[in-house]
């Protein structure tokens, strides 16, 4: 499991309008902490197919089928971002490129006030 890396996740119990049941998620907690199979906590970043999401600002990075591995194009909510336990983190489907791990990267920064 690698940072940019699209895994099928389980998000539950969730509550409110967080996003839940079965779904993509990107990892993008630091590769060090990643490779420890005794660090229990992954940093991802939620995927729906909702076109609602698109339209929510810099906080949402599209992501299109091409090379991604996903099945429809979809949205990464970066304002969701959340810890998982490493057990809630299922199937592989496959990985971002540096650009598109560039564009999450942003998204995270305005979530976050981060600055650019």
């Amino acid at each position: 499991m690698k940072r940019g890396d699209l895994y099928w996740a389980q998000l539950k119990p969730r509550s409110g309008s967080e996003q839940q049941g079965r779904r993509p998620v990107v990892i993008v907690s630091n590769d060090g902490f990643n490779d420890v199979a005794s660090w229990r906590s992954i940093i991802v970043i939620p995927v729906t197919t909702s076109p609602r999401q698109a339209g929510r600002g810099p906080t949402t990075v599209s992501l299109v089928v091409a090379g991604t591995g996903l099945s429809q194009d979809s949205i990464a909510i970066c304002h969701q971002i959340t810890t998982l336990d490493r057990s809630k983190i299922q199937d592989p489907i496959g990985v971002l490129s540096e650009e598109e791990m560039r564009k999450i990267e942003k998204g995270i920064y305005a979530a976050c006030d981060l600055g650019s």
